[in-house]
């Protein structure tokens, strides 16, 4: 494998490096300082194709190696991200912004715990049977044998780069499939890094493809017929862009969709829990997470103390160099990203927001100044009717809207065409299954949040996805059943 260009982040197709050119490339942009990092090597339709042809000619030989080789491999890519620890952090902090004790607290820590559950899951997985009595007195051995899809589209977003992409890689080599991976332009280093390291590891060449690029390059690759299946990540409008794309050939399609989701806090929730968990929900990664809260229903009894005390803790928000263990929030992905966000600050204005922090863009001096950096943003007097409560907006805000009882509270909670992930905070446990229960999601926390199983299912409802993610979820999207039947 060669050497990596310097500044260059390259495609790798077919177990090498593709050398870049000139004429194909874009920079590479910190968020947090607005400064190039490097350039991108831009994949054309055909590089695409090529690694579509690199793909299924190893795919088959991949699919017929044992779950104990296959498995193995995923431990070996596990235990050497370990080893290359730091350099995913310093990749993931140049693309995201994201604060250094984030990035290694949870987006390379997880990347060797996905390929290690996913290993266990797959090394576990047992297959269905059953022994068939007919009413003519004949029996039959019915079983069902679990294939690979083929090739799979793995297409990832900017906002957890390496969690997602391991997360969706590692049930895809698990099964025996062949990837091609599509990150974010605006995240692309993490990505060809774990090329690197499983290629180190072993894993056949053309298994593992990166290809670099816009919005252009994903459509390629979703309309390419080489392709058996997509799993994305991303905004729903995306989404519908992805299933029309693969709608002529009739691909299966994974999708983790936006969100727009909503807290509900009781009063006789534990306030200074209910705060540090509405603190995280709301402003992690600058809210730039699909779980993150936007819509917080206050039961009207405590609805001042919460307002009071979440507004408090958003002030003792630290902004700042994303390499400064003291720092707690990061930047917006890109100066585009925030524009979108603060024309969201004005319409809330508009539709009679009362702003209780936040709304703007924060002086943080130097060079940092030249980064996508905006204020924690709160708000009161909005209703569900108001767009900035529907819409989903992506960035560190939130909207605290008082109720009256547990049925109002469902109904707001509900009152939405997303239907990702929901918090409840009650100390009454009968009353948090029961609304748990209630909302209209895909994972609904009581009195926690971003805390889960990683074998449990995932995914969301609505404009929020389609199919489940996650243990043997994942094993039922990245395989196919055949059914035998033989005759006693």
């Amino acid at each position: 494998m060669a050497e990596r260009a310097p500044g260059w982040v390259r495609n790798f197709v077919g177990g090498e490096f593709v050398e870049p050119t000139e004429s194909s490339w874009y920079d590479n942009i910190d968020p947090a300082t607005g400064v190039p990092l490097g350039r991108v090597h831009v994949a054309n339709a055909a590089l695409v194709d090529r690694a579509v042809v690199s793909a299924r000619g190893a795919v088959i030989a991949w699919a017929q190696t044992s779950v104990a080789e296959r498995t193995a491999l995923l431990r070996r890519a596990a235990d050497r991200i370990e080893e290359r620890f730091d350099e995913f952090v310093d990749a993931e902090i140049g693309d995201t912004g994201k604060p250094i004790t984030q990035a290694r607290a949870l987006d390379v820590r997880r990347a060797p715990q996905n390929f290690r559950s996913f290993a266990d899951t797959v090394a576990a997985a047992g297959q269905e049977s059953f022994i068939t009595e007919m009413s003519d007195g004949r029996r039959a051995l019915n079983y069902a044998v679990r294939k690979p899809l083929g090739v799979v589209a793995v297409i990832v977003p900017w906002n957890l780069p390496l969690l997602l992409l391991t997360w969706k890689v590692a049930p895809a080599l698990a099964c025996g499939n062949a990837v091609i991976v599509k990150p974010s332009e605006e995240t692309p280093s993490t990505a060809t890094l774990l090329a690197e390291v499983l290629a180190e590891v072993g894993l056949p060449a053309g298994v593992f493809n990166v290809v670099h690029g816009h919005g252009d390059v994903g459509e390629l690759l979703t309309r390419h017929p080489g392709i058996d299946g997509v799993t994305f990540t991303g905004s729903s409008a995306t989404g519908s862009r992805v299933m029309t794309a693969v709608s002529p050939r009739v691909r299966p399609v994974s999708f983790e969709l936006g969100g727009k989701n909503a807290a509900v806090v009781f009063q006789d929730a534990d306030l200074e829990e209910t705060l540090d968990g509405l603190t995280r929900s709301v402003f992690t990664n600058t809210g730039q997470v699909c779980l993150c809260t936007e819509r917080v229903y206050v039961q009207r009894g405590v609805f001042d103390d919460i307002a009071n005390g979440l507004t408090k803790r958003a002030l003792e928000l630290r902004l700042g160099r994303p390499t400064d263990d003291a720092t707690t929030t990061g930047p917006l992905i890109s100066q585009a990203h925030r524009e979108k966000v603060l024309r969201y600050f004005e319409l809330a204005e508009r539709e009679g927001a009362e702003l209780l922090v936040g709304g703007g863009v924060p002086d943080l001096g130097g060079e940092l100044n030249g980064g996508s950096w905006i204020e924690p943003t709160l708000w009161t007097g909005l209703t569900n009717d108001t767009a900035a409560v529907r819409d989903e907006i992506f960035g560190p805000v939130a909207a605290l809207i008082p109720f009256e009882d547990e049925n109002e509270a469902i109904a707001l909670a509900n009152d939405t065409e997303y239907g990702l992930a929901a918090s409840v905070w009650t100390s009454d446990l009968r009353r948090g299954h029961r609304v748990a229960q209630a909302m209209q999601v895909g994972m609904s926390w009581v009195n926690t949040w971003f805390l889960r199983d990683l074998r449990s299912p995932f995914g969301g409802m609505g404009l929020s996805g389609l199919g489940r993610e996650g243990g043997a979820s994942s094993l039922h999207f990245y395989t196919e059943p055949t059914n035998v039947c033989v005759q006693l």
